[in-house]
Parts: structure tokens; sequence; C-alpha cells
């Protein structure tokens, strides 16, 4: 036990210590190896007694101070304090090169204090001569130098590239990295070096040297620009700084939409439409002329565009011999390579929205990661204070902005610590559940209500279809549902109000859900209209340019509608809060603004099977919508009342867009191309019973082509018409997801163990700094004893004499 003691006090053992070990539980021998570490402590004390006195005197101005002390203990010792001083725990963050040199120095100055005489008393000739006394009195100086000598042969033997990458990531000064980086050259770069240094720079250096600066300061000034080409840097900070992180929670979730509608549109674009644009199709008839109308409802003109499916022939493109009758000669120059257009439209949809799966699945994985990490919030506040300021700021509005996001975040985590402070009795809480669920009756009344109503609406429309010559009736439809879909969300804000919920995130992720149940609700009513029974009363009209035009008309809407209520609604909203409520300007709706991002992302993904292009409409619309919605948020909102801290709603919203919103999409979309028949008239699936009837005609001239591509359709028929490894991947994920969830609470459980361990650490320490003190005292209290016993007696001695 003598052994380990030492080595954890920083006191070195003697060889007695190394040859036996204690039992922990000889509480005897214990209290000896205390005693004996008390005695050379003493003895090192009286050494520097000045020292320690200046210590004990002023503790206050000395840069260890003792640990954790009970409260009403005595002061401790000089020997206790020095003990102290030399734990672990007080030396952590100094440099040991640094204490190294501090008790060198020390030594050295005591030693020539000690022995040596003054230089000035000596005679020349009894001078010592500096090239004949040996500087290297410390052996750790040679030991050093040593490791530089192997340092730089090491160095020498990697490629120049590899050593300048390792001399730059040495946590070393400039100076010595220069030494390093000289004596690693040869003898011919060294002098080049000592020829080039100050006073001996030559033209050729000199243009070298300003040559590298300015392409370096070059390279610095594309990669600054770089980073400010990042969109909307300026105006997220400056939304975070003012209206903290819940209100900048939605515009970074409408950055991130943009991101996935622009990695939808490009396969798109460079397989379908681009395509399809260089070989256009021969125009059925006279084409109708463009009356402005087209850009509310999406037909007319349009139809006959690369913006629908009917517009896509079923041919192989880039083919021109397959238009020559049957024995006639191909000339060479005619020849080119084939394009499937039914192939390609099938396949590209299907890669476009495997991408965006993956991506989707990643972005939640890495905001889960992000947001849920094990213990994340552990110690936030002081790392908030201490070490959110960027020393690198030296405009006025950086600064004044960077002063916005720190003040604001520590709202945010006031806020959040207070909440969890606060008590609530049981009358409170009945009170309030009983409450939550008559607001819940009311709100599910209003969305059957709302589906009721779609619902009866969409099947007067299927029983009454409009003519060609009145195509602003089909603007009714969306009308109604855009309608709907901006009442209710205020109905259920103002039912809302009668819950008071004490979280602020609570109330907004009830919102959530409640305007989530609306929309997908109406969405699936749609989708049945659509596919349900659209297809059968349409006849031989093409039904996916009708559901791609519905789409569209339902998207232009939403916009009209979204902008409607941004600019007038919100303006008079506050002006009413303002003039006859006096309460200040109203909070900004996250719920709601978030819930219309994401109806109209599935909006997008439910028709880019029949409208290729409504990606880059919603693109548009996302542009469109920052700039008004951050010009109404800086106009007619205020900051929240009550601050609280969105650590976690990018991932909430990535959520809600993976399942209901992406899942929806993806199974409205396999329906369509397993189950539904196409159109007989337009499409490049004309001929085909069903959409994927195109795959396997591809696999059946696959496999008559040759046992060169017999891999393909063996590929084909047991990876994807096979349901047996959907199941198995399946399976495999959920199983990585419950492996995921497993491993997460085994974190949480030995981070919990480890911070008690950590409290019963500082429990010992304190009770070792106690028994070691309790031990010194007794030692000085007999010590002090033995003394007067001895007066005493001596002094009975002589009475009695």
């Amino acid at each position: 036990m003598a052994q380990p003691l030492a080595f954890v006090l920083n006191v070195p053992g003697t060889p007695e210590d190394q040859d036996q070990e204690l039992s922990p539980y000889d509480e005897s021998e214990v209290h000896d190896s205390f005693h004996q570490l008390i005695q050379e402590q003493s003895q090192w004390a009286s050494e520097e007694g000045v020292e320690l006195q200046e210590r004990s005197q002023h503790p206050s101005g000395s840069d260890q101070q003792p640990l954790l002390e009970p409260e009403g203990a005595p002061d401790f010792s000089s020997a206790t304090l020095r003990i102290l001083a030399s734990m672990p725990s007080r030396t952590i963050g100094r440099s040991r090169g640094a204490i190294i040199s501090q008790y060198y120095d020390r030594t050295v100055k005591l030693r020539r204090w000690a022995s040596r005489p003054q230089l000035g008393d000596v005679g020349r000739s009894a001078r010592p001569s500096l090239r004949m006394y040996d500087l290297e009195l410390d052996p750790m100086a040679r030991e050093e130098e040593e490791k530089r000598k192997l340092l730089v042969k090491e160095l020498q033997g990697l490629t120049l590239a590899q050593r300048e990458h390792m001399l730059r990531g040495m946590p070393l000064s400039l100076a010595e990295k220069r030494y390093l980086r000289e004596e690693t050259l040869p003898p011919l770069g060294k002098q080049r070096v000592r020829q080039t240094r100050p006073g001996h720079s030559s033209c050729c250096s000199c243009l070298r040297e300003a040559c590298i600066l300015a392409s370096r300061t070059l390279g610095l000034g594309q990669m600054e620009g770089l980073h400010l080409l990042t969109p909307w840097r300026y105006a997220l900070k400056r939304i975070g700084g003012q209206f903290g992180s819940s209100v900048l929670s939605y515009f970074l979730f409408l950055k991130t939409l943009l991101a996935f509608n622009a990695l939808l549109l490009v396969p798109l674009l460079a397989f379908i439409v681009a395509v399809q644009a260089a070989f256009p199709p021969d125009p059925p008839g006279p084409l109708p002329t463009f009356t402005g109308l087209e850009l509310l409802t999406g037909g007319g003109r349009f139809t006959y565009t690369v913006m629908y499916y009917g517009y896509y022939s079923n041919t192989t493109l880039n083919q021109p011999c397959a238009s020559l009758p049957e024995g006639a000669p191909c000339s060479s120059g005619a020849r080119g390579l084939p394009y499937n257009m039914p192939l390609a439209y099938l396949f590209t949809i299907g890669v476009a929205f495997f991408i965006t799966c993956i991506t989707l699945v990643y972005s939640m994985s890495h905001s889960f990661g992000e947001s849920y990490r094990v213990g994340s919030t552990l110690g936030v506040h002081a790392i908030t204070v201490f070490c959110s300021w960027d020393y690198k700021v030296t405009q006025k509005w950086a600064s004044r902005l960077q002063q916005d996001n720190i003040r604001t975040h520590l709202k945010e985590l006031l806020a959040e610590w207070q909440l969890r402070q606060r008590p609530r009795s049981v009358c409170g809480r009945l009170r309030q559940v009983a409450v939550l669920g008559l607001v819940w009756l009311l709100c599910l009344g209003i969305t059957l209500g709302c589906t009721v109503a779609v619902y009866t609406f969409s099947e007067f429309m299927t029983e009454s279809p409009m003519s060609a010559e009145r195509e602003g009736s089909l603007l009714v439809l969306p009308l109604v549902v855009c309608l709907l879909n901006l009442g209710a969300p205020y109905l259920y804000r103002c039912l809302a109000s009668l819950e008071r919920h004490d979280s602020p995130v609570l109330e907004v992720y009830v919102a959530i859900c409640r305007n989530l149940i609306l929309k997908m609700v109406i969405l699936g009513i749609l989708c049945y209209h659509w596919l349900g029974r659209r297809v059968n009363t349409l006849g031989g009209q093409c039904w996916e340019d009708f559901v791609g035009q519905e789409l569209y008309r339902l998207m232009v809407m939403d916009f009209i509608f979204t902008l409607l209520d941004t600019v007038f609604g919100e303006l008079v909203w506050r002006l009413l809060s303002e003039k006859k409520l006096k309460r200040g300007k109203p909070e900004f709706d996250i719920a709601r603004n978030v819930l219309e991002l994401i109806y109209g992302q599935t909006l997008t993904w439910l028709g880019v099977l029949f409208s290729p292009l409504l990606p880059a409409l919603q693109i548009l619309k996302l542009l469109l919508f920052f700039y008004i919605k951050k010009r109404s948020l800086m106009a007619n909102c205020r900051a929240p009342s009550r601050p609280w801290l969105a650590s976690h709603m990018s991932t909430v919203f990535i959520s809600l867009l993976c399942f209901p919103s992406f899942l929806g999409a993806a199974v409205f979309l396999c329906y369509a191309i397993w189950q539904v028949k196409p159109s007989s008239t337009c499409g490049p699936f004309r001929t085909l019973d069903t959409m994927y009837e195109a795959g396997r005609i591809w696999v059946r001239h696959l496999e008559a082509a040759g046992p060169g591509v017999s891999w393909l359709p063996w590929v084909h028929r047991n990876l994807v018409e096979n349901t047996f490894p959907i199941y198995l991947v399946s399976a495999l994920l959920v199983a990585v997801i419950y492996l995921n969830i497993q491993v997460v609470k085994g974190q949480r459980t030995v981070i919990s163990l480890l911070k008690e361990q950590i409290s019963n650490e500082g429990e010992d320490k304190i009770f070792l700094i106690n028994k070691l003190h309790s031990v010194y005292e007794k030692k000085e209290r007999s010590s002090f004893k033995e003394p007067c016993e001895v007066r005493s007696a001596g002094k009975k001695r002589m009475n009695m004499g």
C-alpha cells in the first residue's frame, strides 16, 4: 500500500516499500505509511521553511489551493499542504517540462548559494572557464537532446510532404519547429537556409517567398469566399441571435428541404427531362394557345410539355433504324447508343427515391446523434459562459450578433433549468389532464369534419366532371383543401391556449401532432380519390396527367394561401395584438409553419412520378418562402416570451419528414407502379399492364442477349422480385435499430456509474486527507507531551530534592 500511496502523492518510495505490499485492511500499517510520508514531507518542509510559511500564512495568493475541506475542520499544517499540493489532481494542466524546469532552477540556486563563492571574490586565474564548464547540469536536458536527435533521424527518413505534415501537427513552438526543419535538411539545404536568413537573402529567394505568400493569401481568400457562399449564412445567425434556436430550427429545416429537392431534381433532369427534350415526340395535334391560366391550373399548353408524364414517349430513343421497313439497309452513320425511355423513366425515379431515402436516414441518424448524445448536457452552462466567444471576430456587427447569440442561448438554458425545478401539485396535474383530454376531443372532431368535407367534395367532383372549356373550375377542390388546411390550425391554436402547458416544447409537439394528423388524413383521402376513383372515371383520358395537374394545383394554391397568410394574416394579427389587445407582437407559430413545409414536400414526392419537374417548382417555392418568412418574422413577430432550448427539434422534423411523409409517398408510388394499369394513350408505359412490366421486359431481353449478361436477370429475379431479401433487410434494419437503442441505454448506465464513482472517489480523498491530518496531529501531541512530561518529572525531583 505504501508504494501506490507514494505514487499517488508524488512521493518517491523507498526500496523497502517496493519489496512489500501492505493490505488496505491493515489499518496500523497504513497509518505507519502515512506517518512515514509525514516525516518525509516535514523534512522537506524544514529545508524550505520560508516558502511553506508564506503558503500557510497566505493561502489565497497561492496557485495551489487545498482540496475540499469539511466545515469546522482546523487549518492544515504545512506538511499536509505540501502533500495536497503534490497530488495529481492539483498538478493537472501544468506542463511537465515547466515543473522540471522550476524545480531544477530552484535546486541549482540553492546549491550555488550554499557551496559556491562569489565570482568577484575569486582571482581571475582561479575563475573556471566557461568552455571547460559543463552547462548540461540536468540529466533531463541530455535525455531531451538525445530524444531530439532521434526525432531528427526519424524525420529524415520520411518524405518531404510527410515531414512537413508531422512538423505542423507537433505542439511545439515555431523556433523549435524551425530548428527541427533545418536539422532534417541535407547539408546543401542547410547552407542554403543559412544563406537565405534575414540579412543574407537574395533577390530570387525574396521573389520566391513573395510568390508563395501571394499564392497562400489567394488560396485563403478563395476558401473564405467559398465559406461565405453558404446559403443564408448571416441571415441564419441573425435569426438565431434575435429569436433563439426554436425559430431558427424552422429555417434550418427549410434549408434541409432545399437540399433534398436539389438532390432529387438532378437525376430527373439528367436522365429524363433533358433526354426527352433532346428528342421531342410528334405533337398529337394543334397545340392550344397560352392564356396565362395555365400558371394556376397546370393544364392547357403545359400538358404537351416535359412537365407531365404524358409527354414522354414509350420508344427507344436515338435508334433511327427502328423506323425503317424490314429488310432495308441501315447506314453506319445512323447508328447510335439506344436509350430506352420507359426503362430510364422507371429506374431514374427508383434510384432518385432510393438516394433520397438513404440521405433521409443518414440525416436522421446524424441529427439523433447530435441531439441525443449521452452526457451532452453536462456542463453546458460553463461551456456557454467560458467557451462561446470567438476571439477572431473583429467587426462590430459580428460582435453584436455573437453577443445576441450567447445571451439568447443562456436564456434558453436557464429557462429549461427553471422548468425542471418547478414543482406541480396532484390537483393541478389532474386538472391539466382533464383539460388536455377535452381539447384533444375537440381537435379530433375538427379533423373529422375536415376529412368528411374533403371526401364529400371529391366525390361530387368525380360524379360531375368539368369540361375543358371550364378549366378554372378545376381549382375548386384545391381551394377547399387549402382553406381547411389554413383555418383548422388557427382553431387548434385557440384551443391550445386553454391547456396552458408548462413546457413550451411540449406545446409545440402537441400542435405539430394535431396539424400532422389533419394534413395526413386529407392527403390520404386525396390519394384514394386519384387512384381509386379517378382512374376508372376518366376512361380513355390520361389519368397520370390529371394526377400530376392536381398535385401542381395543390402546390400552387398552397403557396398562394401561405403567402397571403404570411403577408396579410400575420400583419393583421400584429396590429390587432398591439392596438387592441395591448400584448405586443405575436410569437412565431413554429408548428404550423413546419407542417406547411412537410405538407408541400409530401405533395412533391407524391407527384414526382406524374410530373418530373415538381421538385424544381418546390425549390422555387422554398426560396421565396425563406425571404418572405424572414421579412415577416423581423417585422411582425417577437422572440418567444418563454425561451426554450430547441435541441431536439431538428431531429423531430427530420423524423416526421421521413416516416409519415416520405414513407406514405413511397407506398403511394409503389402501389401506382405495381398495381394500377397505365393509360393506353399517353406516357412511356402505354402498352403495358403495369409500369413494373418495363423492368420484366428488359430482363427478358437480357436473357435472350446471351450468357455474358446472365447475372443481371438472376439479380433481378432473386433480389427484386423475391420478397425474402426485402424481409431479411427489414429484419436486419430493425435489429440494428434495436442494438443502437441498447447501446445508448448501456452508455447512459455506464455514465451514471462513472458519475457515482467520481463522487465516491471525491469522498475517499476527503477521508484520506482528514485521516492524514488526524494522524499528524496525534503525532504532534505525543511529541509535545514527552518534553512536558520530562520537565514535570524534573520539577518533581527538584522539589523532592
